[in-house]
């Protein structure tokens, strides 16, 4: 059996989305399948023309065989006919060896055919885990992606959230500020402004304004 043809059990058996389901690293382990993968590939190509060849052959070689049991048969069977028993038991003699030969061209061809099925088989499954493994990897790739996406948003968030609050509180101080500006003074306020005012009057009003209040306690 040739070198691709005895690793048939195991490419077959493979299970890509079973294994990749419990790689710690997924995206790493892809694609160490996918060059395994190729190489496989690689050799179940160069292999193929070899294996095919030697199906043809083996068939070739077995119907020659059969055709020659055929044409014996029918000697056999003239010779009879013409009362030739000789000859005739001479012809079944050489048909008995070519049967016991084509039982072993048989298995010659069985075993051909099985290896050149055997190769389409592996191609076909390593094409389908091609596939499959190409699928995992844009689906591994669109979810990094979207992962990066959403910690980008998320840092986004964060900062404007930041901004947010700073502003916020900002704006209450210039608010507390104005409310501080807007209250009303107290009495004292007004007191000390009156005095300030009653000092700036000239002599004539202070003099009346002292008779005023002079009356006022009469």
């Amino acid at each position: 059996m040739m070198g691709i043809l005895s690793r048939f059990k195991d490419i077959m058996a493979s299970n890509m989305n079973a294994l990749l389901d419990k790689a710690e690293d997924p995206e790493k382990m892809i694609d160490d399948y996918m060059r395994q993968l190729n190489s496989d590939m690689g050799k179940v190509k160069a292999e193929t023309a070899s294996v095919l060849s030697d199906e043809r052959r083996a068939k070739r070689v077995l119907d020659e065989c059969s055709a020659e049991i055929r044409k014996l048969l029918n000697y056999a069977e003239k010779a009879v006919e013409s009362g030739d028993e000789e000859n005739a038991l001479k012809f079944l003699e050489r048909k008995a060896i070519q049967v016991e030969k084509l039982n072993q061209l048989q298995v010659a061809y069985d075993t051909a055919y099985a290896n050149a099925l055997s190769m389409k088989q592996m191609q076909e499954k390593i094409v389908l885990d091609m596939g499959h493994l190409e699928g995992r990897r844009l689906h591994l790739k669109g979810k990094i992606a979207a992962t990066k996406a959403q910690q980008k948003n998320t840092s986004s968030a964060s900062v404007l959230d930041a901004m947010e609050e700073k502003i916020n509180l900002a704006y209450d101080e210039a608010v507390a500020l104005a409310e501080l500006r807007a209250e009303p003074k107290d009495d004292l306020d007004d007191l000390i402004a009156q005095l300030e005012k009653s000092t700036n009057t000239n002599p004539e009003d202070e003099l009346s304004a002292m008779k005023d209040q002079i009356k006022n306690k009469e």
